[in-house]
């Protein structure tokens, strides 16, 4: 019985027919899949799986051998397809990797091995791409992690890593994953972002960016605040190329993703734990390392637990120039988050003194907003300018006033100066940073 014949019988169907229902013509495909890479493993020695180039011209080379001594054929065209697939999951990640590659892409959701979900000019897509089954979605997974030294397994389910490229990766696994292996991806991009590119994205206004630039040379420290996937390591990263690059950069991160393009930078990332739960290296023990780097700046990928306080006091004990991200939906609530984060430390200050720290710390927070339509607005540019009474001041310069929305969706509004001079902008003439006064003139 021939390999068609016993999958229509799996579906009932002992009938062979010349015109099988694409349910069977699938199911050929997959097997004919698994067979053809299971032979290309045995023929491909480990030496030529380095290099993609001559992958596909050996996996082309073989392909050819295989389908001409198999009885079961498909069409040209999908015999073809099937080979590209077998490409991509030979050097790449499988039926994502045409995702990754795409450019348009900025994150991809697998939901277990039958739903994959990308995200497309801020609007989230379902594909039809799918695994074959849950083992297939693994098999991805660990070749992802598995060169970071990182592992992902029944004691360790979760795992946080990163692709060559930079781009973000978090898998979560049953038992915690309960419609399958899970798997998302938020995108590096392949072309280095400037301030001139958020700008014509409509993420900021020219006056912004310049004033921006201009805090960042005059060595003001900045904490940019945004929720879950609102671009705040994107603005991070071009944010950071206004940094003179004759001073010393420190980065700390969870998973490296900043691309900085001077020359003196030390990237650092944490650890997990090993197998016998020992081992591990946090973002507080990073940043309070890297204090004995002799850092000129130090930025921080993420502050989210009691690395705060260590953060905090490395801004008031002269390391100005920082610049750390955090997760909040405005300014305000930063402080808030910041507050328990301190907390999260152990140490058991009165709020008054971690308020004073924060009010002593940082000059400006950044408001980074995923709007409706998908795009990304810096909201807020607000200035701290220290404690009355038991509160912390701030003001904003900047604001993204939303005026209303077009029929497809999409946000109209502008950038708006509040009529507020900045006080920091003493501290930019001092470094002969000349702001024009009516920048910040409203209307």
């Amino acid at each position: 019985m021939s390999l068609l014949e016993r999958i229509q019988k799996q579906q009932g169907d002992g009938q062979p027919s010349t015109a099988p229902p694409p349910s069977a013509v699938e199911l050929l495909k997959n097997e004919l899949k698994a067979k053809l890479q299971t032979y290309l493993l045995q023929e491909l020695r480990s030496d030529e799986l380095n290099d993609p180039r001559t992958v596909r011209r050996k996996v082309k080379e073989l392909s050819e051998t295989f389908f001409s001594a198999e009885t079961e054929r498909l069409g040209a065209a999908e015999e073809q397809h099937l080979i590209e697939e077998t490409v991509d999951e030979v050097t790449g990640y499988g039926p994502i990797t045409i995702f990754i590659k795409d450019p348009e892409v900025s994150e991809i959701m697998v939901n277990g091995p039958n739903q994959i979900f990308v995200e497309k000019g801020g609007k989230l897509v379902r594909t039809r791409q799918a695994f074959r089954d849950d083992r297939h979605v693994l098999q991805v997974i660990e070749k992802i992690v598995a060169p970071l030294g990182r592992r992902i397994d029944e004691s360790a389910p979760m795992v946080d890593a990163r692709l060559p490229d930079g781009s973000r990766v978090n898998a979560v696994i049953p038992p915690l994953a309960l419609n399958g292996p899970t798997l998302t991806i938020r995108k590096f991009p392949t072309k280095r972002l400037e301030i001139g590119d958020l700008v014509r994205y409509g993420t900021l206004s020219p006056n912004m960016a310049k004033f921006l630039e201009g805090c960042i040379v005059a060595r003001l420290n900045l904490f940019i605040s945004g929720g879950t996937g609102s671009g705040k390591t994107t603005l991070l990263n071009v944010l950071s190329s206004f940094i003179p690059s004759d001073e010393r950069i420190i980065t700390i991160e969870d998973a490296a993703e900043l691309k900085l393009h001077q020359e003196h930078v030390v990237s650092l990332e944490t650890r997990p734990p090993n197998v016998e739960g020992k081992g591990a290296v946090t973002i507080r023990d990073l940043v309070r390392n890297s204090l004995r780097m002799r850092p000129e700046r130090i930025i921080i990928g993420e502050v989210r637990s009691a690395e705060a306080l260590d953060m905090l006091q490395a801004m008031n004990t002269g390391h100005d120039g920082s610049l750390a991200t955090g997760h909040a939906n405005s300014p305000r609530d930063m402080l808030a988050r910041l507050e328990t984060m301190v907390l999260m430390s152990g140490m058991e200050l009165p709020v008054r003194a971690i308020r004073e720290q924060i009010a002593g710390a940082i000059d400006l927070i950044v408001q980074q907003t995923r709007m409706k339509d998908g795009s990304r607005k810096i909201t807020h540019i607000t200035e701290v300018l220290g404690m009355e009474g038991d509160t912390i001041v701030l003001q904003d310069i900047f604001v993204f006033r939303q005026t209303g929305a077009k029929p497809d969706g999409t946000i109209i509004g502008d950038f708006a100066p509040t009529g507020i001079r900045p006080q920091c902008l003493e501290k930019l003439d001092r470094y002969g940073i000349a702001i024009p006064p009516e920048w910040f003139w409203e209307g």
